[in-house]
């Protein structure tokens, strides 16, 4: 057995106050490609672990044994699922990555959310309506309550916006262009915006609310500091709104989740428990798929995916992500740290990241690494972001004696030594694409050390601008192009300008025309401006793409569940038969 399966006790929350689902509504947005009438369906939060007695543990039980949301309690569910990686924390506010947003959704709700064909629904708020150009106002769902019971009222949205906006939070992305959040009344909060802002709603969607007063009780009315390792009561402990409740959150082990029946929403999911483990490695994440231990893996090896389909006991889905993994160079210092070079950083020469580009070869890495899961690109931007053109995607081809000339003329003829940090359980075959980078440049004589390192050590590092050289990947929850541009390739200042700009690029050209992107409404002269800043960061080479993520999840035959383009697994809309 590959893990323990015994249950947690669960600490009781209060009342039994189950509300109805809201009756369809029509919502148009204007850059929603998916826009449709919709039924808004969402979920409430978590409560922190303690350790109680038996007759507390009987009492819980008895709790949820009466008020599950199913026909009877024989139906109920429990679905295991695991990835290579562990959830990095449970504040909802501090890290901006993948897998962590993918269980805070389950425990925390925002104003807004994308269903399942990632259309944007209403969740904590029923409607909104533009007041004026700097002026939105949402009407915000009536009784509803945290897991601990408390009522959902406007100050926790005004609290939650505001602590999404702290320096120490990593969610500086989705706070672009929010003056702050009035409250109106008890439901109903105006979001003001320093101007226009084309996509407020798509930024709502990334923004999830807390309960202000569990905040206070509890010392967290910041974000944790998580990139200087702050340890805080709600990086393992929660209280949302949302579907799921957390049980027990053991870091490196395993995440209990168990179903909240107080939630407001419509459960389409016979999942009453949901345990994810995090398995480093590949064969044991594989054999405890095989061998039922686990319902459904995130992250099978590729070069396993094809077994895996000829199982009859399995199934494969499988789709383009609208994540991008590129090489980031540090452009900012002017002594290239992790370097045998001294005095001088020679990935300040656009000649050096030229021969880079011209050296590092997509598509092997695609054939031989990838196994075919894999979308070579020379864009920034996925296929489904707003934005994306096809002639982003003209790439130089791979030219050794080019890229030669380029290190001699830039003063480099024997090349330089330097480290190349990676994540080893956070990409698709992250630490197997360094590797083939590392023996691509050795042909121009850029000698690699590789670094390798899991997640929880890896992004504290790279967010520290501790790296000269890095691997990384950046998905777009807002499906628009401004995400990406203002987060990783924009000076960085303030205001999420540049808040994973951990290269150092910068371009006066491109920071202006990104600038006109916050505030521009129409959808053609957005794609323009984006096309124009992405031609002249390629020119630049301010980074090196390298694909776009195909994922297949790997699942045992009696799982259903929405496959997403933002690679999030739902337990709210699972089955396990």
């Amino acid at each position: 057995m590959f893990f323990n399966r015994t249950s947690f006790s669960i600490s009781p929350f209060n009342g039994f106050n189950p509300s109805k689902p809201s009756k369809p509504s029509k919502l148009f947005n204007p850059f929603n490609p998916f826009h449709r009438t919709i039924h808004a369906d969402l979920a409430p939060a978590p409560q922190p672990f303690r350790a109680p007695s038996r007759l507390a543990c009987m009492v819980a039980a008895a709790i949820i044994a009466t008020s599950l949301p199913l026909a009877s309690i024989t139906e109920a569910k429990t679905f295991r699922w695991a990835s290579q990686g562990d959830v990095l924390t449970m504040d909802p506010h501090a890290q901006n990555e993948g897998l962590n947003n993918a269980i805070s959704d389950h425990v925390y709700e925002p104003l807004l959310n994308r269903g399942k064909t990632m259309a944007i629904e209403p969740c904590l708020a029923l409607s909104w309506t533009q007041i004026n150009p700097t002026t939105t106002r949402f009407k915000l769902r009536d009784k509803v309550t945290f897991h601990d019971g408390t009522p959902f009222t406007a100050d926790d949205v005004v609290f939650s916006i505001t602590r999404a906006g702290e320096k120490t939070s990593n969610f500086g992305a989705y706070m672009q262009g929010i003056k702050e959040a009035k409250k109106v009344d008890n439901l109903t909060v105006d979001i003001i915006t320093n101007g226009p802002a084309p996509t407020l709603l798509d930024q709502l969607t990334e923004i999830r609310v807390m309960s202000r007063a569990w905040a206070t009780k509890y010392n967290v009315t910041r974000p944790q500091d998580f990139k200087n390792k702050e340890e805080t009561f709600a990086a393992r402990n929660a209280n949302g709104t949302g579907a799921f409740i957390l049980r027990a959150r053991e870091p490196d082990v395993k995440t209990v989740l168990v179903a909240n029946s107080n939630w407001w929403g419509k459960r389409d999911s016979n999942v009453t428990e949901v345990v994810y483990t995090p398995i480093k490695q590949d064969a044991t994440r594989i054999s405890a798929l095989i061998s039922g231990e686990i319902d459904l893996v995130l992250d099978p090896p590729v070069q396993d995916v094809g077994s895996l389909k000829a199982n009859p006991a399995l199934k494969v889905v499988e789709g383009n992500e609208n994540r991008t993994i590129f090489l980031a160079m540090d452009q900012g210092r002017n002594e290239l740290q992790y370097s045998n070079v001294k005095g001088k950083n020679p990935f300040k020469d656009v000649r050096v990241r030229q021969a880079m580009l011209l050296t590092v070869d997509i598509n092997a890495i695609q054939k031989t690494v990838m196994r075919g899961l894999s979308l070579p690109t020379m864009s920034m931007i996925a296929p489904q972001v707003r934005g994306y053109s096809k002639d982003l995607e003209k790439r130089p081809a791979v030219d050794t004696a080019k890229a030669k000339k380029l290190m001699a003329d830039a003063g480099y003829p024997n090349g330089f030594e330097v480290t190349l940090d990676c994540p080893n359980n956070r990409y698709i075959n992250d630490e197997r694409i360094c590797t083939a980078i590392a023996g691509m440049l050795s042909k121009i004589d850029i000698k690699i050390k590789l670094n390798s390192m899991p997640r929880v050590t890896y992004f504290p590092k790279i967010q520290n601008i501790d790296s000269s050289f890095h691997l990384y990947g950046w998905g777009v929850p807002t499906f628009d192009s401004l995400y990406t541009l203002q987060s990783v390739i924009r000076t960085k200042t303030s205001g999420g300008d540049g808040e994973q700009n951990y290269s150092g690029y910068s371009n006066p050209k491109v920071d202006a025309l990104i600038d006109q992107l916050k505030t521009e409404a129409d959808l053609a002269k957005r794609a323009t401006i984006t096309r124009e800043a992405l031609l002249i960061h390629q020119a630049d080479v301010g980074h090196i793409p390298l694909h776009h993520q195909i994922i297949p999840w790997a699942m045992r035959k009696n799982v259903t569940v929405v496959h997403r383009a933002d690679n999030r697994v739902f337990a709210k809309w699972a089955m396990v038969n």
